[in-house]
């Protein structure tokens, strides 16, 4: 089996410390190795060598685990361009969690 990775937003990375994660948000300034994206709040993303996260303004989505300080360590990451409804997403990050028990295993 693969490591679930339950989608959240900066609200929620105190809860998956140590964990694989995916959040998807808006790049809002990428300064060497580490950009800072918009996922209804503010989240530090330290990037991997090969990281799509490129554009400033575009969405993105980003697997990788959650550190102590709650930024994210990237091992993959997707750009999904400008025109990405950030309200939709975050429906599906509360629905997973209001029933997780369809989406992936609580702990």
């Amino acid at each position: 089996m693969t490591e679930q990775t339950p989608r959240v937003n900066a609200g929620l990375l105190s809860s998956f410390t140590a964990q694989t994660v995916r959040i998807t948000g808006k790049v809002v300034q990428i300064r060497g190795n580490t950009a800072t994206i918009d996922s209804q709040g503010t989240v530090v993303v330290q990037l991997d060598s090969e990281t799509t996260v490129k554009t400033i303004g575009n969405v993105v989505e980003i697997i990788g685990k959650v550190n102590a300080d709650h930024s994210i360590k990237e091992f993959v990451s997707a750009d999904f361009g400008p025109n990405v409804d950030l309200a939709a997403v975050d429906a599906v990050v509360q629905a997973t969690h209001a029933f997780r028990e369809i989406f992936y295993d609580p702990k």
